[in-house]
């Protein structure tokens, strides 16, 4: 499949589905348009979500079908258990407990893996790419036109906020790159990497870099191809070569030990480890971070509150416990397994490349950002990560 926009399209969505089933259909056109629209807009996404879940959950009514799940999924529920066991435990509850909402959006991986069966998935993937160029090419006239061009004012893209949008582009990337080396159809894909890459560089976002470099690199290994090896030095060249000043500038600060974001982190991880030494079990509670924060601060601390700890592992065992950490570290080496197995049986190898480089490229950004938190990042990866699971199924009727 050359693009999204193909004449083979709607028989790829209508594909089996027979033709008193129009719930099905209207879920996984719900779906699409979720790929679409948690690129572009969280409300829209929010509307495309409730009209996925709702078809999906009529359809299986409807057919008095059970339920089903991937083995990753079974972590997320354990670990949706122990967030709420946290806000029953937190200082305000009822504040607590409204945070958990977002553990609804665990519902997309079983969404996910009923609607986008077979060749579906591939077709979605597309439409992520597809959306997301688009995407990058508003974020780069942000900065050219507009002068999204300082730490102040950074594109966004049509989302809320840069970081969210530099997370969004990053699984994107992770999703165009697996598409151009596990594919033989790599016209399209190559297309799509340039507006991706320098949109994502225009953002000055340094934990998005990290995690994206660290997905292109591990792809780049996995083919085993020194052709594509050779990519990396030139694309680094290529940096450095046009990139401007400031965007260099904020390169060489990753560096910098005295830079006072840096050094904000490093007072976020010896608050957090205060609040895991003081709540090992349950954490302080999901929405309690910024609460709590004074209590930990030091008298030289320059940041007075923080809404979280810019660290994945660290807010996740802060903020819900250590137990939960481990579940959560048992979702991942679950999916990381695999996927490995996907990407090895070539079954959907670019959907399982795609997946397993979305993975490594979130706890890498993760290490300086809280993205798992972040709904829109969230929904996109749990679409990417069940997108090789459900290629898998056939049971299309």
């Amino acid at each position: 499949m050359t693009s999204v926009v193909n004449p083979n399209t709607a028989t790829a969505i209508t594909a089996g589905v027979p033709a008193r089933d129009r719930l099905e259909l209207i879920g996984l056109g719900g779906l699409v348009g979720l790929a679409a629209a948690m690129q572009v807009s969280i409300a829209a996404a929010g509307i495309c979500l409730g009209v996925t879940l709702t078809f999906w959950a009529l359809s299986l009514a409807l057919h008095h079908d059970r339920v089903h799940v991937p083995r990753m999924f079974v972590p997320l529920l354990v670990y949706a258990a122990l967030t709420l066991v946290s806000s029953a435990f937190a200082p305000d509850p009822r504040a607590s407990f409204i945070d958990d909402k977002q553990l609804v959006l665990f519902l997309i991986v079983p969404a996910v893996y009923q609607l986008a069966r077979g060749s579906r998935a591939r077709m979605i993937l597309n439409v992520i790419i597809t959306v997301g160029a688009l995407s990058a090419t508003i974020g780069i006239v942000q900065y050219g036109v507009l002068e999204y061009d300082n730490l102040g004012r950074r594109p966004e893209g049509l989302l809320t906020h840069y970081m969210t949008y530099s997370g969004v582009l990053m699984l994107v990337i992770c999703a165009v790159w697996a598409r151009l080396l596990f594919s033989r159809d790599r016209l399209w894909p190559a297309l799509m990497i340039p507006a991706l890459m320098v949109a994502l560089t225009l953002t000055s976002t340094r934990s998005a870099w990290v995690g994206a470099c660290a997905a292109i690199a591990l792809l780049l290994a996995l083919k085993r191809d020194f052709r594509f090896m050779t990519l990396l030095p030139i694309l680094a060249a290529i940096f450095f070569a046009v990139a401007p000043p400031q965007i260099t500038g904020r390169f060489y600060s990753m560096f910098d030990l005295k830079d006072p974001t840096t050094r904000d982190r490093l007072v976020m991880l010896r608050i957090g480890e205060g609040m895991i030494r003081d709540h090992p079990l349950t954490g302080v509670g999901p929405n309690m971070v910024e609460r709590e924060y004074a209590r930990y601060r030091g008298e030289d601390d320059s940041q007075r509150v923080n809404p979280h700890l810019h660290n994945v592992p660290v807010q996740i065992a802060a903020e819900r416990g250590l137990p939960a950490l481990a579940v959560w570290l048992w979702f991942i080496i679950v999916l990381v397994i695999d996927l490995a197995k996907g990407l090895k049986a070539q079954r959907d190898g670019f959907l399982s490349g795609a997946a397993i480089a979305a993975v490594v490229g979130m706890l890498a950004a993760g290490l300086f950002e809280y993205n798992f938190g972040d709904s829109e990042f969230l929904m996109l990866f749990l679409v990417l990560v069940t997108l090789p699971y459900a290629a898998e199924r056939t049971d299309l009727v």
